[in-house]
């Protein structure tokens, strides 16, 4: 008797297990040899950033993500546009991406590059400098596997797509990150990033300001906060670089305190606030509320898992001479 098989069908499962071959190929001790500094040459690097510029942290997270939820994790948040071609970070939603992050990049990369000249990927870096971070600020740690290559595509017009706004529907949110192979479990404990960074003032202007002909603001938001953040962003059209800390209670540490300010109306983004009015997002709000160990462990495979989405290997990416542009 003879098996039919549905083409369609056939392609997924060749794409999976493509997908998951990269990512096999990736390995913690990937540059034992060929980079025996490396993780040395990191943890000076990220230290030394941090401490001179307390902001590192979350904008390092911030660009990792904004990295691999478009191309996968290959790097291509980091490539300046040209007169051909207007690349990811100059989308408008990358726009506020802050520059700590871009530099301690940079300053990783010129270093490694006078050690093992041609060895390490950008991409690799980035991954590893957040963690480095994440788990300074007293985050988790978590694995990071190593043996990404760059990738040589970065559109702007893909990040427009692609990329979560704070003012879309929860509905939506969720569908971006169940279309990558996300749940809403891990959707909600990577989002407890914002424990950390900042937001700037223009990304939820329109939320404190002239809301609607009966409330200046929105009215999820906690009404004393919503008038200290009117305050703290007065003068935002003059200044579109002003911002205010995404964690209003402990904004240098990584801990679980941004799931305690949602319930109270105090998260910044509407796209935070949403969280707890969303029968499928609030159960896990309220369990990271209640026990930091969940929400860190549960951050730490989602993150993990993160760092291996859309991986480049092999001749599908290079390793970059400069973070900043294809070879």
């Amino acid at each position: 008797m003879a098996i039919r098989v549905n083409p369609l069908s056939l392609i997924l499962c060749i794409s999976l297990f493509i997908a998951s071959s990269h990512s096999q190929q990736l390995t913690t001790t990937f540059y034992q040899k060929s980079c025996p500094r490396f993780e040395q040459i990191m943890q000076d690097t990220t230290t030394n950033k941090q401490i001179a510029s307390p902001t590192t942290a979350g904008a390092a997270l911030r660009l990792f993500f904004h990295d691999c939820l478009v191309e996968g994790c290959d790097a291509s948040v980091l490539i300046s546009s040209t007169p051909f071609n207007k690349a990811e970070r100059d989308a408008d939603i990358n726009l506020s991406l802050p520059g700590d992050g871009f530099d301690v990049v940079v300053r990783a990369k010129t270093a490694l590059e006078l050690s093992c000249p041609g060895v390490v990927s950008c991409a690799d870096i980035l991954a590893v400098a957040t963690r480095n971070l994440v788990t300074m600020m007293g985050g988790p740690f978590y694995n990071v596997k190593l043996g990404r290559r760059d990738g040589v595509v970065s559109r702007a017009s893909r990040a427009e797509l692609i990329l979560p706004k704070p003012t879309m529907s929860m509905n939506r949110i969720i569908k971006i990150f169940t279309s990558r192979g996300f749940s809403v479990q891990e959707m909600v404990a990577l989002t407890g990033a914002h424990t950390i960074g900042f937001s700037h003032c223009s990304e939820f202007s329109s939320d404190i300001y002239n809301y609607s002909r009966t409330a200046q603001s929105d009215p999820s938001y906690n009404p004393r906060y919503a008038a200290g953040l009117r305050n703290a962003c007065a003068d935002y059209k003059k200044n579109p670089s002003l911002s205010v800390f995404n964690d209003i209670m402990t904004p240098r540490d990584f801990d679980n305190s941004y799931y305690k300010n949602l319930p109270k109306g105090l998260g910044v983004l509407r796209s935070d606030r949403a969280l707890t009015m969303d029968a499928r997002t609030r159960p896990f709000v309220e369990l990271y509320a209640r026990d930091q160990k969940k929400f860190f462990e549960a951050f730490g495979r989602a993150i993990e898992k993160l760092s291996l989405y859309g991986v480049k290997t092999g001749r599908r990416g290079q390793i970059r001479r400069r973070c900043d542009s294809f070879n």
